[in-house]
């Protein structure tokens, strides 16, 4: 991951983007403090890919909107 400040990225911009499109990461920073990440950009991931390995796992034992006065009792 390269580190350049603000005023380098201005000066150099198309250069840095190139690198981003390679797969670098850059950190720009303003007075030696962080304050944006540039990378590549990604397809988010589709519903399935994240939570495919849960299919048929995940059980439900109630309705959870029904109010739970019972089970904490009354003040």
């Amino acid at each position: 991951m390269k580190t350049i400040s603000k005023s380098k990225l201005k000066s150099q911009l198309l250069e840095f983007l190139r690198l981003v499109e390679s797969g670098e990461e850059i950190i720009v920073t303003d007075r030696g403090k962080p304050v944006v990440k540039i990378s590549r950009y990604g397809d988010s991931p589709t519903t399935e890919e994240l939570f495919g390995e849960m299919r048929g796992k995940v059980q439900y034992f109630e309705d959870l909107t029904t109010p739970t006065t019972d089970e904490w009792g009354e003040l």
